[in-house]
């Protein structure tokens, strides 16, 4: 099964806020100034001291870095991602080995050559890039040197550090094909997390946590190929651990990469269920997407959020927002029927969206009925992205309006007109009776 870490190669002065795409900056400083610090100690790793140690170590650790830390869920989320538009993930390694910046560690030279290549031609790119890391595993699905990227959804097998200038050239450059390798078709959803320990010790203790519930949720309801989980290097936003970032394409073909914080284990069935499961926003959670900048990701939230009522914070439609703002007018939906009930109204079919299913066969079938939003183009502005009409889902959760809720004021007057017609008739009949 594929799986994607995101280990952004680049990061700002101020690590702990909002991420930021692939710059030039001060990660070789750094490394050079505290080569020692690169070196993953058991606390800070993957495998930390928080998940091995007795059940004491574990509460306090937890208590300090984990989801019972006291600054958890004290910070606005929404408009946390800095503008990028492509996502590019080497996997290497896994967490327990990355150095605090592995895109500038001496020994990990494939990553370092990378992270500079892209650097240096940055402003050669039409797109903003990001590069994180992701784990690889040689002789697996996603081994050491592969390249998988985002919105294209395509994979690369076995990058080498002799091949370095070259695919930036070809690929991230002149957008074509890497010749020495032929990309292969990436298909389902991929959950990134971002764990990595050395780096913060926050994202080290709730990282491996939800990896792990990722994995057993998607084990139990069978979504193994459909649904990819992997661990990922530092994103940028150490405080908002646990760090989750969910890319995936929706029926018509256009990505999505929605970026969740403060997520906790008992958040993953959510995610699954209404992000992947029925293409929703679960808002009290998210931080932002792929293709919008910070001001965008605030608007577009608010936008949902007005379409939904202020308290419906939980999750809202990510198409109705769209659809609200377009003009389009939505049909008034009060109820619905058990099972897969829709309705008609103003060229708008509603159905009900599913749950999470407990079979393969049950989620094909009924996420065909979902359709995500499309991916904003960067550069323009929100209201007329969405106005631009691409990627509007023509299915919503509602029922059938009663007659009453569709009576409009011309139905009224038409009503009206008959009575009075039928009056008129009638004492001309008397008239004539009358006369005769």
């Amino acid at each position: 099964m594929a799986s994607n870490r995101d280990d952004p190669l680049t990061f700002s002065s101020n690590p702990s806020s909002s991420s930021s795409p692939i710059t030039v900056s001060e990660h070789l400083d750094s490394y050079l100034q505290d080569p020692g610090s690169h070196i993953g100690s058991a606390s800070g790793s993957y495998q930390n001291e928080g998940l091995l140690g007795d059940s004491a170590s574990a509460s306090n650790t937890d208590a300090e870095f984990g989801f019972s830390r006291p600054e958890f869920r004290q910070s606005p989320l929404s408009g946390t991602v800095q503008l990028y538009e492509r996502h590019l993930f080497l996997c290497y390694k896994n967490p327990s080995v990355w150095p605090p910046r592995i895109e500038a560690a001496e020994f990990d030279r494939l990553p370092r050559l990378l992270s500079a290549a892209v650097s240096a031609r940055k402003s050669d790119m039409k797109k903003k890039t990001r590069l994180t890391i992701c784990e690889g595993h040689d002789g697996t699905e996603t081994s050491n040197g592969d390249v998988l990227i985002f919105p294209d959804m395509i994979r690369y097998r076995r990058l080498t550090h002799f091949d370095v200038d070259t695919f930036v050239e070809e690929v991230l450059v002149k957008d074509g094909e890497w010749l020495p390798g032929t990309p292969e078709p990436l298909k389902g959803s991929y959950v990134f997390v971002c764990s990595h320990g050395s780096r913060d010790r926050r994202c080290g203790v709730c990282g491996p946590q939800l990896v792990s519930r990722f994995k057993e949720e998607i084990e139990v309801h069978g979504l193994q190929g459909k649904v990819s989980v992997s661990p990922c290097s530092h994103i940028g936003g150490h405080k908002y651990a646990g760090n989750v970032i969910i890319f995936g394409s929706n029926v018509n073909g256009e990505i999505n990469g929605h970026w969740y914080g403060y997520v906790t284990p008992d958040d993953v069935p959510l995610l699954l269920e209404r992000h992947i499961g029925k293409g929703e926003i679960v808002d009290r959670l998210w931080r932002g997407q792929m293709g919008l900048s910070e001001e965008e990701q605030k608007k577009f939230q608010e936008l949902r959020l007005q379409v939904n009522g202020e308290t419906n914070i939980d999750g809202s439609s990510m198409e109705e927002t769209q659809r609200q703002v377009a003009g389009e007018k939505i049909p008034a939906c009060t109820s619905q029927t058990e099972g897969n009930g829709c309705c008609q109204g103003d060229e708008i079919s509603c159905c009900q969206n599913p749950v999470l299913p407990e079979k393969v066969d049950d989620w094909d079938a009924k996420s065909s009925a979902v359709k995500l939003p499309l991916e904003k183009k960067a550069g323009k502005k929100l209201i007329s992205q969405i106005n631009s009409g691409k990627g509007a889902s023509v299915r919503k959760v509602c029922a059938t309006p009663t007659w009453f809720e569709s009576w409009e004021r011309d139905d009224t007057y038409a009503a009206l007109a008959v009575v009075f017609a039928a009056m008129s008739v009638a004492v001309a009949y008397g008239c004539y009776k009358q006369l005769n």
